[in-house]
């Protein structure tokens, strides 16, 4: 069996993943947080695991603030492939163009 060549990163889109990924955490945070006071009424729980925080909010504030991270994830990861794309003219290493079938 081959040995799979290990594919070195360029610094350049080593720089992008959290140059995007900050400021989508900061936006997710802020719009996770907001969206949770809007529909409860109060603040989300700031460690789910402390007494007095209820199994249904920590259950709801995992799901919530899990599914919000996830897609804020998947939107800086997709600007920083765009961007490295659009500066470099090839795609980033790991991405091709028929991984989206």
């Amino acid at each position: 069996m081959a040995k799979k060549q290990k594919v070195k990163t360029p610094l350049l889109y080593k720089l992008l993943g959290p140059a995007m990924a900050i400021p989508a955490g900061i936006v997710v945070k802020k719009a996770a947080d907001t969206a949770w006071t809007k529909v409860r009424g109060y603040p989300p729980p700031k460690n789910p695991a402390a007494p007095g925080v209820t199994w249904p909010d920590a259950l709801a504030w995992a799901a919530v603030s899990g599914a919000l991270y996830a897609a804020g994830r998947l939107v800086a990861a997709n600007a920083a492939a765009t961007v490295y794309q659009k500066v470099t003219g090839k795609l980033p290493p790991g991405v091709n163009a028929d991984s989206a079938a």
